[in-house]
């Protein structure tokens, strides 16, 4: 037989079989940043006029795209975190308004299917490093479930907590519960670093919530320390010969009060202290950028940088609205409301996606997203299928990140909550709040001057944001044809469970 013969069926054979899984693109690292109380407008690509600069996100904007109506599932931390990792509405949950108390038990419920439990099926090593404030089930030395009357005496700190991130699809875990709530220590895995045995200060603004603390405790340390441990991480996952891809969720404590910017990041910004803690915040974006790319995992990483609701007005020394008095600097940019409010200021948020080579560089997409699709679009990613009783709210918004036109959008409509009872619904240009006000904050009077906005009378708020993006003009009694139609989507969602269409059942 000729050398070209055997070539030529050799050329044949290998073009007949399917393709192995090396000759297939490989599956991206996924590292989602989820900043803390960071405002729509205090991104200086959102908002032009910002006091604040902010290099890093700016840049992998023009890296990757920037969307301009992404949203939080509600506008306060916990139930956010718990949407973002389950695909799942916290309103479902036990948890129907607020955020979690200090030593609240675990709001995942058990067995449930976590974005990185799925992904971790798929071969991820999984990691989440930074604020996790979804409950753990704290050993008690009565038994008892804790509760913030244990102080100092209860809690069996010598003990595993169960509940935790390792409960739910981490591999691996390290950062705080909250940067405000005790116990005030670092938290590896499923034990405190160090027992707690000392009582926090009490200082307006840091230690606001009493509890146990270890011996020297520094709230100022806590952001370099966690975009140290991410950094180390991500060279780690290069250094491995295990080649696995990894999924970082790297939940930042920052710019959430206390507002405790590095004495080297003082002055960096025109927007006080805490101008200057959302410079470091890009300072940490820009440093887990740099390490991917110095370790060559730039091109194979999905990054989203996005927050978990709007900036804070309360608890803060100089809140969102003083910041406009103060020093000229709108966190909410146009927006109308701020963290806990259901207008759209409380939920619209900074996200930025970048993955050389997929998602097209420099581009601005208009698709209304939620932090809910994560679950769906890493399915999508690894080529899953979601069980029917997961990801029961969570589309795959891969073919927006892809930068893939698409005839109709892809959420068919968006549930908001406030941190209250108030919901909203939007579809297309249109959003109702289902209550008399989206204010959870007393909106202060000289900024509904400022605007023009007057007191709501009737039963809802309808908008048309296409229209009147500041939420200016309430269009309740003059559209009841729009209000009465998502008033009943928004019951159909709450009734069945679910707001993304049934799976199809599986071929036997």
């Amino acid at each position: 037989m000729t050398t070209k013969l055997l070539l030529a069926l050799a050329t044949a054979t290998l073009l007949a079989l399917p393709a192995t899984a090396a000759e297939k693109p490989p599956q991206p690292n996924i590292l989602y940043i989820l900043a803390d109380d960071l405002g729509y407008g205090d991104v200086h690509v959102n908002n032009p006029e910002s006091k604040i600069p902010t290099p890093n996100l700016d840049r992998l904007a023009a890296e990757g795209m920037r969307f301009t109506d992404a949203h939080a599932p509600d506008a306060v931390c916990t139930p956010t975190r718990y949407g973002l990792l389950t695909g799942r509405y916290c309103f479902r949950s036990r948890m129907k308004s607020g955020v979690l108390s200090p030593w609240g038990r675990s709001l995942i419920e058990e067995g449930r299917l976590t974005t990185p439990a799925l992904l971790r099926q798929h071969g991820y090593s999984t990691a989440c490093i930074g604020k996790w404030h979804l409950g753990w089930n704290w050993p008690t030395r009565d038994g008892e479930p804790a509760s913030s009357r244990d102080g100092l005496g209860n809690i069996d700190f010598t003990k595993p907590i169960s509940g935790g991130p390792i409960s739910h699809g981490f591999d691996t875990f390290f950062g705080v519960d909250l940067p405000n709530f005790p116990p005030y220590c670092f938290i590896e895995n499923d034990h405190t670093v160090g027992i707690p045995n000392v009582a926090s200060p009490q200082q307006k603004g840091a230690f606001n919530r009493p509890g146990p603390m270890v011996p020297g405790w520094n709230l100022t340390n806590i952001l370099p320390e966690i975009t140290t441990r991410a950094v180390r991480h991500i060279e780690a996952a290069a250094a491995s010969s295990k080649s696995k891809p990894f999924f970082l969720y790297f939940p930042l404590t920052a710019p959430h009060y206390p507002v405790v910017p590095s004495p080297e990041f003082k002055g960096r910004s025109k927007a006080g202290d805490y101008g200057d803690f959302v410079t470091q915040v890009d300072w940490t974006v820009g440093q887990v950028l740099s390490a991917l790319t110095r370790t060559g995992l730039a091109t194979n990483t999905l990054v989203v940088f996005t927050s978990d609701n709007g900036p804070e007005v309360v608890e803060v020394e100089i809140g969102a609205y003083d910041r406009i008095t103060r020093y000229g600097h709108r966190s909410m940019a146009g927006l109308r409301g701020a963290k806990r409010d259901a207008w759209e200021g409380g939920h619209r948020v900074p996200f930025i996606v970048r993955w050389p080579g997929h998602v097209p560089a420099g581009t601005i997409s208009a698709e209304i997203i939620c932090h809910v699709d994560l679950i769906a679009t890493c399915a999508a990613l690894v080529g899953a299928k979601l069980p029917a009783d997961a990801g029961e709210d969570s589309y795959n918004i891969l073919p927006a990140l892809l930068g893939k036109p698409q005839p109709n959008p892809i959420r068919e409509a968006t549930v908001l909550h406030s941190a209250g009872s108030i919901l909203a619904i939007r579809q297309g240009d249109w959003v109702l709040i289902d209550g008399p006000s989206g204010d959870q904050n007393h909106e202060p009077p000289w900024f509904k001057q400022e605007r023009n906005y007057s007191t709501n009378r009737l039963a809802g708020e309808l908008y048309n944001l296409r229209e009147d993006l500041a939420q200016a003009h309430n269009r309740y009694a003059d559209k009841p044809d729009v209000a009465q139609k998502l008033k009943a989507l928004l019951t159909k969602y709450k009734a069945s469970g679910r707001s993304t269409p049934e799976p199809a059942p599986l071929r036997p």
